[in-house]
C-alpha cells in the first residue's frame, strides 16, 4: 500500500471511531426525548381514562335520576290503588306498578354495571398513574446519566476531531474531498479492501464493502500504483490487504 492510501487508511481509522462516537452521542441525546415521549403518551392515556370515567359517572347519575323519578311514580300509583273504584281500575294501576318496578330493576342493574365499569376504569387510570410516576423517575435518572455521558462523548469528539485534522494534513484536497464524500455516505466507512477469492488464477475479486464483484483491473492497478480506485458499485475507495500486495 502506497503512502497516499496509507494516509487514507489511518484517516479511515479515525473517521470510523468518530462515526461510532457520533452514533453514541445521538443515541444519548435522543434518550431524554424518547423517555419524555413515553411519559407524554402515558399521560394522554391517563387523561382518556379519566374522561371515560367521568362520562360513565354522568351516565350513572342520569339513570339514577330516572330511577328516582320512576320510583316517585310507583309511589303515586300505590296511593292511587286505595282510591280505585273498580276491580278493572285496580288491576290497571297494579299493572302499571309492576311494569315500573320491572323497569326500575333494569335501571338498577344498568347503574350497577356502569359503576363497576367506572371502578375498573379508575383502577386502570391508577395503574397508568403509577407507570407515569415510575417513568418520570426514570426520566430524571436518564437526564443525569445522559448529561454525564454527553459530556464524556463530546470530549472524545473533540480529541478525535483534533487527531483527524492532523491526519488530513498529509492528504491532498482533491483526495480528501472524495474521501469525505464517501465517508459521509457510509457513516465513516469510506474504504473497503478487495477480497481475492480462489487459490489459483483466474481469481474472483470482491469489494468487501458491498460484496459485489470487481474487475481484476482494480487489484492489478493497486499492486503497482498508489492511486484512488473506487468500487464500481458502492463507490468506496479500494485498497489491498498487505497479504494481497506483491512481496518485495
Amino acid at each position: 500500500m502506497g503512502k497516499m492510501l496509507e494516509d487514507l487508511f489511518r484517516l479511515q481509522s479515525i473517521e470510523r471511531e468518530l462515526a461510532r462516537v457520533r452514533r453514541r452521542l445521538r443515541a444519548r441525546q435522543n434518550a431524554v426525548s424518547i423517555q419524555q415521549r413515553r411519559i407524554d403518551q402515558l399521560r394522554e392515556e391517563w387523561e382518556a381514562l379519566n374522561e371515560r370515567a367521568v362520562a360513565r359517572r354522568k351516565d350513572a347519575d342520569r339513570l339514577e335520576l330516572d330511577l328516582k323519578t320512576s320510583e316517585g311514580q310507583v309511589s303515586k300509583f300505590r296511593s292511587a290503588l286505595n282510591s280505585a273504584k273498580t276491580n278493572k281500575e285496580y288491576a290497571a294501576i297494579l299493572t302499571h306498578i309492576n311494569t315500573r318496578k320491572a323497569d326500575n330493576a333494569k335501571l338498577e342493574d344498568e347503574i350497577l354495571r356502569i359503576m363497576q365499569d367506572v371502578d375498573a376504569v379508575k383502577a386502570e387510570a391508577d395503574k397508568t398513574q403509577e407507570q407515569i410516576d415510575a417513568e418520570t423517575k426514570r426520566l430524571d435518572q436518564t437526564k443525569q446519566t445522559s448529561a454525564e455521558e454527553v459530556a464524556r462523548l463530546e470530549k472524545m469528539m473533540a480529541e478525535l476531531s483534533s487527531r483527524r485534522a492532523e491526519a488530513t494534513r498529509d492528504v491532498d484536497s482533491e483526495t480528501l474531498t472524495i474521501f469525505e464524500r464517501v465517508a459521509e455516505k457510509y457513516d465513516g466507512e469510506a474504504m473497503a479492501p478487495i477480497a481475492i477469492q480462489g487459490k489459483k488464477p483466474p481469481h474472483t475479486y470482491i469489494c468487501a464493502g458491498c460484496n459485489m464483484g470487481l474487475t481484476a483491473e482494480h487489484a492489478n492497478a493497486l499492486r503497482v500504483r498508489d492511486e484512488i480506485r473506487r468500487c464500481d458499485n458502492c463507490g468506496r475507495i479500494l485498497y489491498l490487504e498487505p497479504t494481497e500486495e506483491p512481496q518485495t
